[in-house]
């Protein structure tokens, strides 16, 4: 393709090395599509003949098909999916095949074929997430009642129900989905017609391609258009995010999973036992995807430090862009089926997680608001509290099982009305406000969950 200039031959290996189709030839549909647009394009401007235009289109879609049905050769010599398509077209069309490239450069041809590809895939992560994301409603609606110990620094703190800790983990995955429909818009942008850095001197009308391939908008600047990878690495960071996400949750499971705890059962099909430990039954989908989180961060890194010299417009270093941003893809669409798939599955054991809670003086802090409503200072009621747990601690009792004397003994204030405050249920249902772990309001916040997942914009950002 660039003959004219050179006078020998490209050396074996550096073909082999600079070449890309071995990976890139994953976007081919988007790079046959955006081919078609453009096709059409240079027709209805009369650049090229409607016959002509017509011919390519036909000849494009006849190589889509080879390529669906496994008949299309792939030549690492052409060097990278558009040129293999290229070739292809003139093959079975002959010359006319070649106008194809009329007006535009591989440059802003593959920045298409990227901006394409990650807006199918954020429509794919989209999906995923609403899928996982009604699972765990489902999931909570059905343990409202169901009382564990809620921590902090890993200790016991204040009891909560089940739905409510899964309900946290909603909430993160609520702002995941928002921040791939923001970023989609971003993604949405056309940069075909910009040509190799500087634009085309033929009569192109962009905004035919552009709603031919339903782009939200055009890229303002050419320069910009073909060197930006500000939406890939703006996805792959909202990736990291939300692995980040699932890695906490992973990071839970497998505590909840162990025999120390005791709080959750996750079903056979997502464990896996021990070549040697008979007994074993290991939680390898939740400690992959807490591994695969690591390689998310590091694709991240990689298109970051990949961008961060480059001066403009485009360098072959972009060609680097491809496999971290396809790797990501891969990582996060699969942790997320099988969470999506897991998560919802989680069988929680009532009776460890309620003894649990007892264990830990949870109450506490309802007996020192019990306190300060009886007109003590808080200060003062933490003080009394504290030397209460203490009395607990030597007898190996709850708080809730000192008797009303020995209670009485360290404020005067403690009434025989106190035990309602210190029971596991009294301290749910007192936390009665939006947020609070009162199972009526859990309750509605599932309801409103349900409703901010179906008033996303999923599909599309119009």
């Amino acid at each position: 393709m660039w003959g004219g200039r050179f006078s020998e031959a490209t050396d074996k290996f550096v073909a082999e090395f600079t070449a890309s189709v071995n990976f890139d030839k994953r976007m081919a549909n988007q790079d046959i599509d955006g081919s078609i647009a453009h096709a059409t394009m240079l027709g209805r401007c009369g650049i090229i003949t409607s016959e002509e235009s017509q011919k390519i289109v036909d000849g494009l879609n006849q190589i889509k098909q080879e390529i669906a049905d496994g008949k299309f050769v792939w030549s690492v010599a052409l060097e990278d999916v558009h040129m293999n398509v290229e070739s292809r077209l003139t093959a079975l069309i002959g010359d006319v095949g070649k106008k194809l490239h009329t007006g535009r450069s591989r440059n802003d041809q593959v920045a298409t074929d990227i901006r394409l590809y990650m807006r199918e895939q954020t429509d794919v992560v989209l999906g995923l997430l609403k899928r996982l994301q009604l699972g765990l409603l489902d999931l909570a609606s059905e343990h409202t009642e169901t009382i564990m110990p809620g921590f902090t620094h890993l200790q016991t703190a204040q009891p909560v129900s089940f739905a409510h800790h899964v309900m946290a983990w909603f909430e993160m995955l609520i702002r995941d989905s928002e921040r791939f429909i923001s970023t989609r818009k971003r993604i949405n942008q056309m940069p075909l017609g910009s040509a190799a850095l500087a634009g085309t001197t033929y009569p192109i009308d962009r905004t035919i391609t552009a709603e031919l391939l339903g782009f939200e908008g055009i890229c303002q600047n050419s320069l910009d258009a073909v060197s930006d990878r500000d939406f890939a690495i703006e996805f792959t960071s909202n990736a990291s995010i939300l692995m980040m996400h699932l890695s906490r949750m992973s990071e839970e499971i497998i505590l909840w999973m162990s025999a120390q705890f005791g709080f959750v059962v996750v079903p056979d099909r997502f464990c896996t036992g021990s070549s040697i430990m008979p007994q074993k039954k290991n939680p390898d989908v939740p400690e992959l995807v807490r591994g695969k989180t690591a390689r998310v961060f590091g694709q991240l890194t990689t298109l970051l430090t990949l961008m961060k010299n480059q001066p403009l417009a485009y360098n072959k270093d972009n060609q680097e862009d491809k496999e971290p941003l396809f790797d990501c893809v891969d990582t996060l669409t699969g942790s997320l089926l099988a969470f999506a798939d897991m998560l919802p599955n989680l069988i929680p054991n009532k009776e460890n997680m309620r003894n649990a809670t007892m264990k830990g003086y949870a109450t506490a802090t309802d007996l020192a608001d019990y306190l300060v409503k009886k007109g003590l200072p808080f200060r003062d009621a933490h003080e009394v509290v504290g030397k209460t747990v203490a009395l607990g601690v030597a007898k190996g009792v709850d708080i809730s099982e000192l008797s009303l004397a020995e209670l009485q003994g360290f404020s005067d204030l403690i009434g025989d009305d106190v035990f309602e405050y210190l029971t596991l249920e009294g301290s749910l249902n007192a936390r009665n406000h939006i947020g609070g772990t009162a199972p009526n309001q859990v309750k509605m916040a599932i309801e409103r969950g349900r409703e901010r997942v179906e008033n996303l914009k999923y599909l599309n950002s119009t």
